[in-house]
């Protein structure tokens, strides 16, 4: 260790070497030789370090005095003037790395210059010991060498350089990321140049172009259509750049598809100077006009909107996502809709199809759904080869711009640090800057295939909304903002000042830019318009359809046992554990009629049929691959080996040789941003089973906005069909108050239009006729399945391969006890799992005057079917709702409000209701109270009743 030391060797033209361990020391000690790891741990740091501790400083300790160290006899006898110049070197390395590190909290990056530049010792040479009679003196730089020019620099011309490649216009993020190759790559991309764009003059022209586009469009609207809220993005118009830069970039790297997601700031403007859309189109929806006939439609700012654009590299397609208020969450439905297409253009690796979102900078730190989508950005089922991510920093969130308020960290960008990812930081005031950073960024996205961060640091010129007053909020800032020309208007002077454009010019293209809109038209319009896009889906046979439509979902016997046996039959090596073992050996026997279906095996063979006709499926949720409640097991887990690939079988990617493919993904611990990522996936595969499946159904509450806004609207606002499917197990069985109910109310007070299905079925054939209704049926509507837990494995509910073979699904379910109708004077309609409570009351106590009916489609509302039910029993007085959810839950009032059981009652007939009483709660937590208010509520369906008030 100490001949390494005095090795000379390790300093003159071979310094990197100190320089690479150092960084491999910060990263990971255990990398590091133990000798040098020894050596590294003694090491202290110099005084003052640590002086700034903002939550952005990312590298290690600085190693202390090598002269110190010497003293101490680290290591052997040298010259002091060899000593002296050891260390100095060493601290020219740390120099380097610390401006690496921190060197972005010094850069120029806000147009508005609000903040003084802080106080970091590490960026001082001062704090190194360095005098000014050292910045004439010349070290090895090492791994900076790009940047200087030469292995040997001056330190005065090492710190022009670092200071120029960090402390500009860009300031970026990335000596966190734990890859080598990728912080070597951005170090090769940035230092060269010195983070300094050199753009010929018609790529600057473009620039000028673009900003002028996105100021003229905004102060056009402002004066033609005053008052209106339209989210203004003057402050932010580089961020047309941004989205033009990224777009010609990405055509020239292969990317042939792009999916934009982003809130109503900025986005009439992206919709016209982006994506094409013609201005007259923008104008009519000013003035109160639509062209799609929907029955509610939304505002302009919530659109979506789709064209073909030309890039250098080829055509390209645009889709902006519709999206609701609720900010950042058409994240994971962006993020879904990308999925669908790669896997459409069997595109894995994501080099045909990108993701961009666009955030704002408080609802970025803020939304929590950004977290979870970042989480599953890079795991099997959700990662999407990288996004792109343009934050729109207008350092204000509403009307709080003081950090303290509206965050904890010092970036709004710091949540991105969770998956490495690097950050770019620009100011939005320097155009060319904000297309350098794009590309570059564009560049490792498809290098690396990860995600990537451009904060693009500006400001808001106007409100909220246009209505909005911020200097009541902020008046220091916005006496900055108001005296702020403009970025346009500062480029266009630089332009003309550099002689790229005349001194008129700048002002001529906003007069050219004024005199195209006033024709409806776009000055520069990149769409192409005869352009015939591939891989799109077909979803005209969807509309149009009827609920009422029916289609066979009946399977041939010889079929059904041939899926069983495939479903079955198990690689010789796998050893399964003796409760899984059991199953498979059950679910054998059932195949061959020798025991009845139990659930897991209906909604099994369901799968199987779907995936032999040519239907994929894909299954995801928390613990899906297993089922919570232990009942599907759809991956089989080998004992005896712990690796997943080699550990695991799925039985239903066996069916057949020309099967469609079967997905199944026990995805992260979430809900909000999984269910919109099958959301946004199911928009693009009509022809696929998705099936989304809550732990438990009330953790469905998780994810309610996407519930509200996308699954149950999306088609009314947007027009957007979906067939998604979610299963949310439902039940009262003793399981407190958050395990017991799917708050099925709140799927019925979202009934209108006919929307969508909710329905509750109770047998395996029910299961297993429902799924395969949702694809053969020409319909796509969202299904909402309210699913059991104990009937899992109830013994009397059970189905028969004649069940699947000849059946079909019932929406209501007749008595099924030979009861005579002229004795029967009460009915008890009820759904769900109770049926078989109440059906083993009855035969125990031989009750003979009450006809039990489950309701097994809630919606749309069997009003035929519920009709003709009731008239079998003529002599029935007594019409009898019977839910074990608290009266104010459940079904019971939305039956009643929409008149279905009142329609079908006769004159002579009440309606009655047996429920658990009203509750806050959906249900108690105490045990003996269950069983008290569970067994109270079957014997009063039986007992003596009054009708409810």
């Amino acid at each position: 260790m100490k001949q390494m030391l005095t090795n000379s060797y390790l300093f003159g033209a071979n310094a990197p070497f100190i320089e690479e361990l150092y960084e491999a020391y910060l990263v990971n000690p255990a990398a590091v030789d133990p000798a040098w790891r020894d050596y590294f741990d003694k090491l202290g740091t110099l005084p003052g370090a640590g002086s700034y501790t903002g939550p952005d400083v990312a590298h290690g300790p600085i190693i202390a005095s090598f002269a110190e160290r010497a003293k101490e006899g680290l290591f052997k006898p040298a010259a002091q003037t060899g000593a002296a110049a050891v260390e100095k070197q060493v601290k020219v390395l740390q120099l380097i790395e610390a401006y690496r590190s921190l060197g972005n909290h010094w850069a120029q990056i806000d147009p508005l210059k609000r903040s003084e530049r802080p106080q970091i010792a590490e960026l001082e040479p001062s704090f190194y010991g360095f005098t000014e009679a050292d910045l004439g003196q010349t070290f090895n730089v090492g791994s900076f060498a790009a940047a200087t020019g030469s292995a040997h620099a001056t330190l005065r011309e090492i710190l022009d350089a670092a200071r120029q490649t960090y402390c500009g216009s860009i300031g970026i993020e990335y000596m966190y990321l734990n890859n080598e190759a990728q912080k070597r790559w951005l170090q090769s991309r940035l230092e060269p140049i010195r983070s300094t764009s050199q753009y010929p003059v018609e790529d600057k022209k473009r620039f000028l172009q673009r900003v002028t586009a996105a100021e003229t469009l905004e102060r056009y609207l402002h004066t033609k259509y005053v008052g209106q809220k339209r989210f203004s993005l003057e402050g932010g118009e580089s961020t047309i750049v941004a989205l033009d830069q990224l777009i010609r970039i990405g055509g020239g790297l292969g990317i042939e598809e792009i999916v934009i997601g982003m809130a109503h700031r900025g986005r009439l403007n992206v919709l016209v100077n982006v994506l094409g859309k013609a201005p007259a189109m923008l104008f009519s929806e000013f003035e109160g006009k639509h062209v799609e006939d929907l029955t509610s439609g939304d505002v302009k700012y919530h659109m979506g909107f789709a064209s073909n654009v030309s890039t250098p590299g080829g055509p390209v397609h645009l889709s902006l996502a519709f999206n609701p208020s609720h900010l950042e969450i058409v994240n994971p439905v962006v993020e879904g809709s990308v999925f669908a297409r790669q896997r459409h253009r069997a595109d894995k690796g994501g080099n045909l199809v990108m993701a961009v979102l666009l955030h704002g900078d408080a609802a970025v730190a803020g939304q929590g759904v950004n977290q979870e989508t970042l989480n599953f950005s890079s795991t099997r089922g959700y990662g999407t080869g990288g996004t792109f991510h343009i934050v729109v920093n207008n350092q204000i969130g509403f009307t709080t711009s003081d950090p303290r308020d509206y965050r904890s960290s010092l970036y709004c960008t710091d949540i991105f640090k969770m998956i490495e990812a690097p950050i770019f930081h620009v100011n939005g005031d320097d155009p060319e800057a904000v297309a350098l950073v794009t590309q570059l960024a564009m560049e490792f996205r498809q290098t690396f295939k990860k995600d990537v961060v451009v904060d693009l640091v500006c400001f808001r010129k106007l409100g909220h909304n246009e209505q909005d007053e911020p200097m009541v909020t902020q008046p220091l800032m916005y006496k900055k903002v108001h005296a702020h020309p403009g970025t346009r208007k500062l480029y266009g002077d630089k332009l003309v000042a550099q002689g790229v454009c005349s001194i008129d010019e700048p002002d001529q293209i906003i007069k050219d830019y004024r005199a195209a809109l006033d024709r409806g038209e776009l000055l520069y319009n990149p769409v192409l318009a005869n352009y015939k896009r591939k891989y799109a889906p077909d979803w005209t046979q969807f509309f149009g359809q009827k609920y009422t439509d029916e289609c066979t979902t009946k399977v041939p016997m010889t079929e059904l046992k041939r899926l069983a046996r495939a479903v079955t039959t198990l690689p010789d090596d796998l050893t399964l554990h003796s409760r899984v073992q059991k199953i498979i050996d059950d679910r054998r026997l059932m195949g061959e009629g020798k025991l009845p279906l139990d659930w897991g095996m209906g909604e099994t063979l369901a799968y199987a049929s779907l995936l032999t006709q040519g239907y994929s499926v894909r299954l995801s949720g928390e613990d899906t691959g297993r089922g919570t409640f232990f009942h599907r097991h759809a991956v089989l887990h080998d004992q005896n080996r712990e690796k997943w690939d080699a550990g695991t079988y799925t039985p239903l990617q066996h069916v057949d040789d020309k099967q469609a493919r079967f997905v199944v993904i026990d995805s992260i611990l979430s809900e909000e941003a999984v269910l919109a990522f099958e959301y946004g996936y199911s928009t693009f595969k009509p022809n696929e089973l998705v099936v989304w499946e809550a732990q438990f159904g009330d953790f469905a509450n998780g994810a309610q906005v996407v519930i509200d806004q996308f699954i149950a609207s999306g088609e009314a606002k947007w027009g957007r069909l979906s067939g998604l499917t979610l299963m949310l197990p439902h039940g009262y069985e003793g399981q407190g108050p958050e395990h017991s109910s799917a708050r099925i109310e709140r799927y019925m007070s979202l009934c209108a239009e006919h929307n969508w299905q909710v329905c509750i079925p109770t047998t395996p054939a029910q299961i297993f006729h429902l799924l395969c209704r949702q694809m053969l049926r020409k319909l796509r509507k969202p299904l909402v399945i309210i699913t059991p837990k104990s009937l899992l494995r109830h013994k009397d509910a059970v189905s028969s391969l004649d069940d699947l073979a000849k059946g079909r699904f019932q929406t209501v379910i007749s008595e099924v006890d030979e009861l005579d109708p002229k004795k029967v004077t009460r009915v008890v309609l009820c759904s769900g799992r109770i049926y078989y409570e109440l059906m083993a009351h009855r035969r125990e106590n031989k009750i003979q005057n009450t006809a039990i009916v489950r309701l097994e489609q809630l919606y749309p509302f069997p009003q035929k079917a519920f009709d003709a039910e009731l008239r079998k029993w003529p002599k029935a007085t007594e019409i009898v709702w019977c839910q074990e959810e608290p009266r104010n839950q459940g079904m019971w009032y939305w039956l009643v409000s929409r008149q279905h059981m009142v329609k079908a009652i006769a004159p002579n007939q009440s309606l009655l209701l047996v429920s658990r009483p009203a509750s806050a709660s959906p249900a108690v937590g105490y045990y003996a109270k269950h069983n008290a208010q569970q067994k109270a509520v079957i014997e009063d369906a039986f007992g003596k009743l009054k009708a409810p008030e």
